[in-house]
């Protein structure tokens, strides 16, 4: 698994050119989000950061989740990343 998350998703799939990586995060965040999978929304809401998403463009994109995903998701979403944010500030 770990081969093909480092060489397929990350050295291929990511470093295509018909999305930026920033336009890849929000996509991959929604998709998460959606889903509940608040592990590995854990890795890729400080990946968006790297990216350059901001954390009010975060803020508003899980808000605006949360309506479309369900709340509990959303606001699963919105607690992973204020410790994010908590750690890093």
């Amino acid at each position: 698994m770990v081969h093909y998350t480092d060489r397929v998703l990350f050295d291929e799939v990511w470093e295509r050119e018909g999305l930026s990586k920033r336009d890849r995060s929000l996509v991959t965040i929604a998709a998460l989000t959606a889903l509940g999978k608040m592990d590995q929304l854990q890795f890729h809401l400080g990946f968006a950061r790297q990216n350059g998403v901001t954390d009010e463009e975060l803020q508003e994109a899980l808000l605006h989740l949360a309506f479309y995903s369900g709340w509990p998701n959303g606001m699963g979403a919105t607690s992973v990343l204020k410790s994010i944010v908590e750690q890093q500030d």
